[in-house]
């Protein structure tokens, strides 16, 4: 069995191609990194080190490396004859593997199972973007498409903080790990990948995880930066920031458990388990890293604006959201380019503009107002 999967990074290796390993595939990752390829090409196996509770290392190997730059004919035959597709590259990078994708997918044999895709990014209905991109570039009838691959969204979690200088391929990540999967795309024949749990509807568990470990996570964050903290796991243990970051998830949870229908002791309990991961001295995580794409984090589906725009609209005023969001405009990074942008729009647009942009809320939706108000303490030159 073979599995082709683009985006040979930390999460790359750590988390999908090690499951992809674990489950008997030979993985083939391919990358427009030259010297990561190149090193993944000329180095028999790595590394993951989970730490944390119950601490573990193991080895991945069976691998191969393509580079989609230079080898791009190399990776069409290898996804052609492939069973599984999956990414990990980002979900503004999906438009740029759909070509090559949909040409292995035509030039896949008749007599081959479907090819199966799963995008494993940090974006809802990740897999959604890709078909509709493949969609757009492949050269045959759509019937014909639907018969050669099938595509299921995920939802994927596992923090993978910056690696050490000097690790090389190893990877250090925690030990805890999450990764959804939609069964229904599959008629019955989903993949078998150890530790992956299948779900008929995907919605709730993506929400789940985007609204309590993306949320939470950019929470601690941000409220870390705005202390002058350095790592998220010294953030939380500031009695402080740590109630700020806990007022956030109540909020969250709140949405969660009346939206979808999630016990209120569960959600409870995996908020309480998302907490400790974030307490996890092993993961030398820092606040900067984590708040980068800050203009991203407050956009309007995402962790922040999302879940606050769906408590206001049922008459819940999100006051720890809020918060959150202010910090989030405060943050600052010298080499984040949205960091600049997100600037700049503050600078150049009068505050009730700048909201809009920012965050995709009209003037006629009940968060504008209060978003606004935030918005107007960062905006040099503006008033109310």
């Amino acid at each position: 069995m073979k599995a082709v999967h683009f985006g040979a990074g930390n999460i790359g290796r750590g988390f999908v191609g090690l499951l992809l390993h674990e489950a008997g595939y030979e993985v083939v990752f391919a990358d427009v990194a030259d010297a990561l390829i190149d090193q993944l090409a000329s180095t028999p196996s790595y590394d993951v080190h989970e730490v944390g509770e119950e601490p573990a290392v193991k080895t991945v190997d069976n691998y191969r490396a393509l580079n989609s730059r230079s080898q791009e004919e190399d990776v069409v035959a290898e996804v052609a004859t492939a069973e599984i597709v999956t990414t990990a590259v980002g979900p503004n990078v999906l438009k740029f593997l759909a070509p090559v994708i949909a040409r292995a997918i035509a030039r896949r044999s008749d007599e081959l199972a479907p090819l199966q895709v799963m995008a494993c990014e940090n974006a809802i209905n990740a897999t959604d973007i890709l078909r509709r991109e493949v969609e757009q570039t492949y050269d045959g009838a759509a019937l014909d498409l639907a018969s050669r691959a099938v595509f299921a969204n995920t939802a994927v979690d596992r923090i993978v903080p910056n690696q050490a200088p000097g690790q090389g391929l190893d990877v250090t990540v925690e030990t805890f790990f999450e990764w959804v999967i939609d069964r229904t795309p599959f008629k019955g024949n989903a993949p078998e990948i150890p530790g992956a749990t299948y779900v008929d509807d995907l919605e709730p568990y993506i929400e789940r995880k985007l609204f309590t470990v993306n949320t939470g996570h950019a929470s601690a964050a941000y409220f870390g930066y705005a202390a002058g903290v350095e790592k998220i796991a010294d953030a939380m243990a500031d009695e402080a920031i740590a109630a700020k970051v806990r007022a956030v998830l109540d909020e969250t949870k709140q949405l969660l458990v009346s939206k979808h229908g999630f016990d209120a002791a569960e959600q409870e309990a995996y908020v309480q388990k998302i907490l400790r991961r974030f307490t996890n001295q092993h993961l030398p995580d820092t606040v900067v890293r984590v708040g980068r794409a800050p203009l991203r984090k407050l956009s309007r589906k995402e962790r922040f604006v999302g879940p606050a725009a769906e408590l206001a609209e049922t008459g819940v005023h999100p006051a720890a959201l809020l918060e959150a969001m202010q910090a989030a405009l405060a943050f600052s990074a010298a080499d984040d380019p949205e960091v600049a942008a997100l600037a700049e729009i503050l600078a150049s647009q009068e505050p009730g503009e700048a909201t809009t942009t920012i965050t995709g809320l009209e003037a006629e939706h009940p968060l504008y107002g209060p978003v606004r108000e935030i918005i107007v303490q960062h905006a040099p030159g503006h008033s109310a």
